[in-house]
This record gives structure tokens, sequence and C-alpha cells, in this order.
């Protein structure tokens, strides 16, 4: 066995075998991924693989990020794995277990906590996980399946179909954007949007424009009256999954058009239109919590699955203050 700390230490070809062989596979464990985060500034990207008799059987691929002021940053120092680790059917409990736990050490003089956030099911790793230290959190999602346009039509609630027909008559339209103009009308929709409701830290502009650059992205926009009024952005694993992401839309500003419902429809109608099984919703929170996000994503067709998230929390007193400190002042500026 083999601990690989570095993407040059990690056989390409191996890689790739690893992804169709693996039921955790997602696009945010390829290479493609890990280099979009190593091209960001704000970010620093980490790998870490394993390897049993030559073979790879396990990757973890995140980034370390803070953001706000001093003292947010302070508080905010984290490590994120999306979609979860990259692990092979057979990987041993052994393997499975060195790898963790040298992902802690290398991470935990670095972050208050590292947390993975799976978008498929861990449930046979969730022992090994918890043996390292890593508590389990649940945390809910939407998977749509889009087998072809007619399934994909009649699994949306009757109030969506009547919205996107009604958006769609009014002249609202389904755009690809791609110039730097556009990307920023978007961002600004969404930065509204993340300040006034969702209020938690928005990426900079630069996650966007680079993102758009890559092949495996689309930004789909809503386009009425000429003006950008919402968009959503999807990355994608090959022909397998597609993952929205950043949806959003000036819903109730102008009649019979509804941007969000439209933006989400546009990433089932391209899931289905080039053969992938399903998108996945990315996220539909915690179920002991009302969501609204949730409802509204309940409504285009989707299988609710838990596949939760592995926290484990490197600075327990740092992470406790933080969390205290940081409610504390979005009470205040509420």
């Amino acid at each position: 066995m083999k601990i690989l700390t570095s993407p040059t230490e990690i056989n390409s070809s191996q890689w790739n075998d690893l992804l169709r062989k693996s039921a955790t596979s997602s696009f945010f464990q390829t290479r493609e991924c890990y280099d979009f985060y190593a091209s960001l500034s704000f970010l620093k990207p980490f790998i870490l693989g394993v390897s049993e008799n030559g073979e790879l059987v396990g990757i973890i691929c995140g980034y370390i990020i803070a953001e706000g002021s001093w003292w947010k940053r302070f508080f905010s120092w984290r490590a994120i794995v999306p979609g979860g680790a990259l692990l092979h059917p057979e990987i041993s409990e052994k393997a499975l277990e060195s790898l963790l736990k040298h992902t802690v050490n290398i991470l935990k003089r670095k972050t208050i906590y590292l947390e993975f956030r799976n978008y498929t099911d861990f449930s046979s790793f969730r022992a090994i996980f918890e043996r390292v230290g890593f508590a389990y959190q649940p945390y809910l999602n939407f998977r749509v399946p889009v087998m072809n346009a007619e399934k994909a039509h009649s699994q949306l609630s009757k109030t969506k179909r009547k919205h996107i027909r009604s958006s769609q008559k009014m002249g609202a339209e389904i755009v690809e954007l791609k110039r730097d103009n556009e990307v920023k009308a978007y961002y600004s929709l969404l930065q509204d949007l993340y300040k006034t409701k969702i209020k938690v830290p928005l990426f900079p502009l630069e996650f966007f424009e680079k993102i758009v650059k890559i092949p495996e992205c689309r930004l789909f926009g809503i386009i009425y009256q000429g003006q950008v009024v919402g968009g959503i952005l999807c990355v994608f694993l090959k022909n397998e999954v597609v993952y929205e992401w950043f949806g959003c839309g000036l819903d109730g500003k102008y009649k019979n058009i509804h941007p969000s419902t439209l933006a989400t429809w546009a990433v089932i109608k391209y899931a289905y239109e080039n053969d992938f099984r399903y998108v996945d919703m990315m996220g539909a929170g915690k179920p002991d919590e009302e969501y609204g996000v949730r409802e509204f994503k309940a409504k285009f067709g989707g299988e609710q699955v838990e596949h939760g998230r592995f926290l484990f929390v490197t600075k327990p007193w740092l992470y406790t203050l933080g969390k205290n400190v940081i409610y504390l002042m979005k009470k205040i500026n509420s």
C-alpha cells in the first residue's frame, strides 16, 4: 500500500480507470476538476491517493478556503471535499483508513474542520470514516432521472410545467452564456441572492469566469427583453451525471416569467438531449430543518436521497467559538 500526496504521483490512466469502476465517481474527483481548482487564486487545492498492489484504489480531491474580513477568515478556514472520496469497490478497510488518516494529518494544521459532501451512497464506508473520527451528518438531495424528453416533462409538477410554458410563451429564452459581460450579469443576480436571502459566502467572480471555459461546464442564462434575468451553472461527469449549481432568477419581477424554474429546466433539458442518466440537484438541506429550496427542487420529479456528509473537526474549541460568533453576527446584521 502506498499513499500519494500530489497529482504528479497519480497515474492519469489509473485515475480514469478508477472513475469508470467506482460507484462514488463524480466530476469533483476528476483531474479536470483538480486542475480547475489549481487555477483559482482564492483557494488551495489538495489531493491524496492510495494504491494497493500497484493499483489506484482511492482519491480524495478538495480545497482549503476561508473568506471575508480578517476575523471571519480566522474562524472559517476549512477543507471541503465536494462529491466525497473516489473509491474502488474493492478498496480494503486498511487502505481507506490510511488514506483518511493521512488526509486529516495533512490538513489539521491548516484548517478548523474537514467536510466530505457526499453526492453518492457511502453507507458501506461509513463505519471506517467514523472509526477515524468523522461524524456523519444527515443531508438531503434530489436526483432527477432523465431517460428522455417525455419522462422529463411528465415528472414535473403541474405548476412547474405551467411556469415553463408561460415563461417561454412570454418570450423568455434559454441561452448558453459565454462572454464575460454575460457571466458578470448572471453573477450580479447571484450575488444579490446570496446577500439578501441565502446569506452564506459566495465564490468570487473569478470562479465563474474561469469555470465557463472548461469543457465540462455549461452556464445557461434566461434572457428576457434583452436582459439576463436568471441563470444556472452546471458541470458534468462524462455521460453519467449533470450537476446543477448556483441557480438564480428575478422571480416575481415580470408577470408570467419564472426564471429560476426555466433555468432548472434548462439543465434537465440539456441532460436528456445529451444522454445523461440523471441530474444531481446539489443539495436539499438538513432533514430536520425547513428549507424553501427543498420545496422548489422537489417539484422537478427527482428522487429524494440522503447521502449525508462526513465532518472531522480539527480544532473543536475554535470550531464552536467560530459558529457562535458567526451566528451572532448574522443576527446583528439581519
